[in-house]
């Protein structure tokens, strides 16, 4: 079930808010502490057709309440007075709000700094306070932090246990909550509406995920980072999944450590993880099987779980290739290889390591440049590359630049790239956004420059990755999701 939180500001947009998401969610979170005058609560709660849950978070527990805890405390019981379904009480101040009429009780345990490890002792504290219901919040920036909330709801207990993790990376344990079964799982409203930060809309979580048709037999595809572009895959992804149709969804996680990586994921059956460029670059110790091209990269951004192990690919590599040979015969029709051609690739991380692989096997003579001058010095050493200092690019003369950094800047400024440098006869890879045209790629397709263009590359590799995954054809396009 959805348990939508709304946040208003004053008790007029309170009753618009709870009667809109009445008509989406299957219980409702009213928020007080974002409230600037005392609700009626009656007259709140008349006519709405969903449970309601009453919170009144402190700031100590990332809410917004300003007044006093005697006066948080004597709120919270008039509301109670009012009848809602559910009243939400901290675990320190339950022994002060006695239990009235049929409302049932949420006794929370919040911690802003770290994962709860004490589950039991606390489960047990909790039902000494008469709870009918026990919630678990804290942050969940990785999955290792989202783990023992995601432990907590699924072990059958005396009494149900939900969980809300905080920050954008509460949609992991969202998602696999939903899967396991746990009581209820939280959203926003709305943008501009949400709870803490970076949390997911009641749209976002039905329009892209499908959530009430995650089940117990759902696969989980793991997409690694919360950046543009991997959401962009998880759009496009699902809805691939949705036209087919299968049982799959995309299952963003933010990872950290690896030691655990591998048990994890064998618990959740997740068996497909998708990489970005910075943990890429991290994944050679947890791969068992991988090809002498791809390892010679340093980058995997696709690992399969198979019977002898994980196995991991350079898939960008190979979707690169294939758009890459026709640009290379149009600019230089008479060579084979491009062993009395110089390349500067601009960037660093798995994008950059590609890029390398690609042109060395081409032979080309190559560069390594980048805003952040010592991590392009540093990889630049790794991979036997003549490394060019970002301010002195322009003393330079390639007849190849690759574009493989995200968040390179086109401007004059010390840390920004100037477009003069992209002269028409220069042949560009823009590796830079891949999901979409960054500014730099189109300044160069603009100034004449021959361009192999990021998004042909991009949507050849979504197109190859769901065939992996399913051995079907991706019927959709990223453009129309």
């Amino acid at each position: 079930m959805l348990c939508i939180s709304v946040t208003p500001t004053s008790r007029t947009l309170a009753r618009v808010d709870l009667l809109n998401a009445s008509r989406q969610g299957d219980i409702i979170e009213l928020c007080l502490d974002h409230l600037a005058k005392e609700p009626d609560f009656k007259e709140l709660l008349d006519g709405v057709s969903k449970p309601v849950i009453i919170s009144c978070k402190r700031k100590q527990d990332g809410g917004q309440w300003q007044g006093t805890e005697e006066e948080r405390l004597t709120l919270l019981r008039q509301a109670i007075v009012a009848g809602p379904e559910y009243i939400e009480l901290d675990l320190d101040i339950a022994p002060k709000v006695p239990r009235f009429g049929n409302t049932q009780r949420v006794i929370s345990v919040t911690r802003l700094d770290r994962p709860e490890y004490d589950i039991d002792a606390l489960f047990e504290e909790a039902v000494m306070h008469k709870a009918d219901v026990i919630k678990f919040r804290w942050p969940t920036r990785t999955l290792d932090d989202a783990w023992p909330l995601l432990a907590a709801v699924s072990q059958r207990r005396g009494l149900p246990i939900v969980g809300q993790g905080i920050g954008r990376p509460e949609l992991t344990f969202s998602l696999l909550a939903q899967k396991y079964e746990s009581p209820w799982i939280y959203a926003a409203l709305e943008k501009g509406m949400e709870d803490h930060p970076g949390q997911a809309t009641v749209e976002e979580l039905r329009e892209i995920y499908s959530i009430n048709e995650i089940d117990r037999q759902t696969k989980f595809i793991a997409v690694a980072g919360f950046g543009e572009l991997e959401e962009e895959t998880v759009r496009v992804l699902n809805a691939g999944f949705r036209a087919v149709p299968v049982n799959m969804r995309c299952l963003p996680v933010e990872i950290n450590k690896l030691d655990r990586l591998g048990k994890m994921f064998d618990i959740l059956k997740v068996r497909v993880l998708l990489a970005n460029s910075d943990l890429g670059t991290r994944l050679r110790p947890f791969i068992d099987v991988a090809n002498e091209a791809d390892s010679s990269t340093g980058f995997f951004d696709v690992l399969l779980k198979q019977a002898d192990g994980w196995h991991g690919y350079n898939t960008l590599r190979r979707s690169t290739l294939r758009r890459l040979e026709p640009k290379l015969k149009e600019a230089f029709p008479h060579e084979t290889m491009l062993n009395r051609r110089s390349a500067l690739v601009i960037g660093n991380g798995g994008l950059a390591r590609t890029a390398v692989s690609i042109l060395k096997e081409r032979q080309a003579v190559i560069s390594l440049s980048g805003p952040d001058e010592k991590q392009a010095q540093a990889e630049a050493a790794e991979l036997g590359l003549r490394h060019v200092p970002f301010q002195s690019l322009y003393d330079t003369h390639h007849d190849i630049v690759v574009l493989a950094d995200s968040a390179l800047q086109k401007g004059s400024g010390r840390l920004q790239f100037n477009p003069s440098y992209l002269r028409p006869d220069l042949f560009v890879i823009d590796f830079a956004s891949l999901g979409h045209e960054h500014p730099l790629g189109a300044e160069a397709r603009e100034r004449g420059c021959l361009v192999v263009d990021g998004r042909q590359i991009w949507n050849d590799l979504l197109a190859a990755r769901f065939k992996t995954i399913t051995g079907k054809n991706l019927s959709v396009h990223a453009d129309n999701v």
